[in-house]
């Protein structure tokens, strides 16, 4: 459980840092997604998604 939380902490510095070092960057790609299709957003979301469970099993096996 400690690394469940040790890793959200971690998502929530790359969101900050992100968002202090380029925060115009930021609100142009939230502007372009928000013109995106949900069904695009999904694909989207899933291959993050799946990206995200393989670099973990990869780290972590």
């Amino acid at each position: 459980m400690d690394d469940l939380w040790a890793a959200l902490c971690l998502v929530a510095v790359l969101e900050g840092l992100v968002l202090f070092a380029a925060p115009g960057a930021w609100k142009r790609a939230m502007a372009q997604l928000a013109t995106l299709p949900e069904p695009q957003l999904r694909r989207i979301g899933a291959a993050v998604l799946a990206l995200g469970l393989a670099s973990l099993w990869w780290v972590r096996g």
